[in-house]
């Protein structure tokens, strides 16, 4: 059996498993990059910072209103910079507090509508490019790279969990 053929259970030789490892980790940094790249170009357009755009994406893919608490241990940030970080967001016009209506204490946070529209027509070449992507790959193809993305995603969180609470948080791993 030669380097690149399957063992048993469909497992890679270790220096076939070691190639397509840093096949996969060169192009997970590739995306990382380019995507790092259209994000910092509507923090420029908007007045934002990049952790600004971090902390609308948790918003708009959170499965429940946000609480700033939430948004606070989502991105490794102090409570200090998380209100800054707010204010800049709700000043700007893309987000908006509110209290809850049983707990008066409790704040959610939601996506304004006219702003999510401005970020969909930003990030339209980015939804095109993946879309372009997508049509390339069978839905079943599709399905075991969605399950691989979240299983990496949540290997990643596991990972910054484990991480000592004196390590700085922008040098911690964060998942999105």
């Amino acid at each position: 059996m030669s380097a690149g053929d399957s063992g048993a259970g469909g497992r890679r030789a270790p220096a076939a498993a070691d190639a397509e490892l840093q096949a996969l980790a060169v192009q997970l940094r590739r995306m990382n990059g380019e995507i790092n790249r259209v994000v910092h170009g509507f923090a420029a357009q908007q007045g934002l910072h990049a952790t600004d755009v971090q902390a609308l994406a948790a918003i708009l893919d959170a499965e429940e209103p946000l609480t700033p608490g939430r948004l606070r241990a989502h991105l490794g940030l102090t409570s200090g910079a998380v209100t800054a970080c707010l204010d800049r967001l709700e000043r700007a016009g893309h987000i908006r507090r509110s209290r809850d209506t049983v707990d008066r204490r409790v704040v959610h946070l939601h996506y304004v509508h006219d702003a999510r529209r401005t970020a969909r027509a930003f990030f339209r070449p980015l939804a095109t490019a993946a879309s372009e992507a997508r049509s390339q790959f069978t839905d079943d193809q599709l399905a075991v790279v969605v399950r691989f993305l979240a299983t990496l995603n949540d290997e990643l969180a596991v990972v910054r969990e484990a991480a000592p609470e004196s390590t700085p948080p922008h040098t911690r791993l964060t998942g999105a």
